[in-house]
């Protein structure tokens, strides 16, 4: 997508789908950094433990396609464990991110700004727990995967591996791109 320019008429969907791109250079770059032999390890009893927090950080862009092609989904529909099975390498974590990718770029380059203003409904055994329209709702999934992306470097960190630069330069890494 071309930068900005006064008078451009931007449509929500190339918003989104620059920003995935821009938000998807950190990630990879976290998730290639996380150590293949400590998927169980965990900072804290109430922590989620390393498998299950990358597996999470890396899966989240398919929400997008969810909310574009659902109308509504239940995350805990019973006592069915909906959660996918946790990923204990990062070339598997990287793999799996390419994905999700993939499934947002094209559910977003196939969708209207229309359809994006039309609410999506979020529930847990069967109760709506948020309904708002679908670009709110991507919105919030970009923001929310940028807060597990920050848990996933605090965990690096504990962990003594490299944590990327994500928005600016980190102790281990100078790139500011």
């Amino acid at each position: 997508m071309a930068p900005y320019a006064p008078g451009m008429n931007l449509k929500l969907t190339d918003l989104f789908l620059a920003e995935l791109e821009r938000e998807a250079k950190g990630t990879r770059r976290a998730l290639e950094r996380v150590p293949d032999s400590r998927a169980s390890w965990q900072p804290h009893q109430k922590s989620m433990n390393l498998g299950r927090l990358a597996t999470l950080v890396a899966g989240m862009p398919a929400w997008i396609d969810m909310m574009i092609n659902l109308d509504e989904l239940d995350i805990a529909p019973g006592d069915n464990n909906t959660r996918p099975p946790e990923m204990t390498t990062s070339r598997e974590l990287l793999d799996a991110h390419e994905g999700a990718l993939a499934k947002a770029r094209e559910a977003l380059t196939r969708t209207t700004d229309d359809h994006l203003m039309k609410p999506w409904k979020l529930l847990v055994r069967g109760q709506v727990v948020a309904e708002r329209p679908r670009h709110i709702m991507i919105r919030d999934t970009i923001n929310h995967q940028a807060h597990h992306r920050g848990q996933l470097t605090v965990f690096l960190r504990l962990l003594d591996a490299p944590v990327p630069a994500i928005y600016g330069p980190s102790a281990d890494d100078a790139r500011f791109d």
